[in-house]
């Protein structure tokens, strides 16, 4: 009986009665070799000129028996990885500039994106013979990478995880993020969260569409950056710090704190901004009258200011108020009082108020 090979991985299967004294040449090819190679192998190939059909061979070293493949050059364009029609696992490494798809000849294939590592499996026992998405990761650090989110198939998905996700997060989201979050989201996202319990948090959310819909909150948000809006956002981690996000719906707010701006001593002249807080604090100096330039009047803003005397009393004069039928305040004339100011915009005009004769 001659010799035969293994279906899969093309290993010799040695004759009863065949290369008496000499099989172990055989053997050791096989075992030392060729089973090797399908447990731990790793074979590399460029992609810049073209399509790779990888070499199956009999009995012998050839790379689509290798475990791992790893694809690198320039290509600029998408190239196929043509693989045998047979049951396998294969560890894909991306190296290339461009995607690759791992396809049998007459397959869809499997597209792999440059940069990334796909865990793939050849399966032919049910529908239709491909690669099927086994899993993948990044093969470099998670900085300037894109965690695209996809089904079972790797194919994009915009909505992939239900069940949780555990950890940090960096980098960018595509899609949405529904379900348990226990670590911290970070990055530029559609929509970060939706009717999900967030465990810990979100941190540091950038450019976001919609930050938080729907969710009841464990740990914090914090830091988020240019968001559209926050809507409908509940729990024991309500509290959060967002930056230039014009729109928060229907918030459950416990408790807050205004952030505190204080302003000094001022001297003859000082131009109040808002940037780091809304309520703002000021001593004027004695003896001289001070004029504060007010900022824009954007609609909707307000501020408070908390005016104290000088050991000699003097005045203050604001920019731009309206003020009601009394006309604008006199400042209190007594050392060391102070007068609470409120201001607020309509987008054209500041109109003031003033509560007055305060003893800190």
């Amino acid at each position: 009986m001659a010799s035969t090979y293994s279906p899969l991985l093309k290993i010799q299967l040695i004759g009863t009665g065949e290369q008496s004294g000499v099989w172990g040449a055989t053997t050791n090819t096989n075992l030392g070799t060729l089973i090797e190679q399908a447990i731990a192998g790793v074979v590399e190939f460029s992609v810049t000129a073209g399509n790779v059909t990888l070499t199956s061979l009999d009995g012998t070293s050839d790379q689509a028996r290798c475990m791992a493949l790893r694809a690198t050059g320039s290509a600029g364009v998408s190239r196929n990885i043509i693989a045998p029609t047979s049951s396998k696992l294969y560890v894909v490494f991306n190296d290339s500039d461009a995607d690759v798809v791992l396809k049998a000849t007459a397959s869809t294939g499997l597209t792999i994106p440059s940069g990334e590592t796909y865990l793939a499996f050849y399966d032919s026992s049910v529908g239709v013979a491909d690669f099927r998405f086994v899993g993948h990761s990044f093969t470099n650090t998670n900085v300037a990478k894109t965690l695209v989110l996809r089904d079972a198939s790797g194919n994009f998905a915009a909505t992939v995880i239900t069940a949780g996700l555990v950890g940090n997060v960096l980098g960018t989201l595509t899609g949405n993020v529904v379900g348990n979050v226990t670590g911290n989201v970070t990055g530029n996202a559609g929509t970060v969260t939706t009717n999900a319990n967030l465990t810990g948090g979100v941190t540091s959310v950038g450019n976001a569409a919609t930050v938080i819909t729907n969710a009841n909150l464990t740990g914090p948000i914090t830091s988020v950056g240019n968001a559209t809006s926050i809507a409908s956002q509940t729990g024991t981690g309500s509290q959060f710090v967002v930056a230039n996000a014009p729109t928060i719906t229907n918030p459950t707010v416990t408790s807050y704190i205004e952030s505190v701006v204080a302003i000094g001593t001022v001297t003859s002249s000082s131009t109040i901004s808002l940037t780091s807080g809304t309520v703002q604090t000021a001593t004027l100096t004695s003896a001289t009258p001070c004029t504060f330039t007010m900022p824009t009047a954007t609609a909707g803003k307000s501020f408070v200011m908390l005016l104290k005397q000088a050991a000699t009393p003097t005045t203050a004069t604001f920019t731009g108020v309206k003020w009601g039928n009394a006309g604008a305040p006199t400042i209190t004339a007594t050392a060391g009082k102070m007068d609470i100011l409120s201001f607020i915009a309509d987008g054209t005009n500041w109109y003031g108020s003033t509560a007055a004769g305060y003893t800190p």
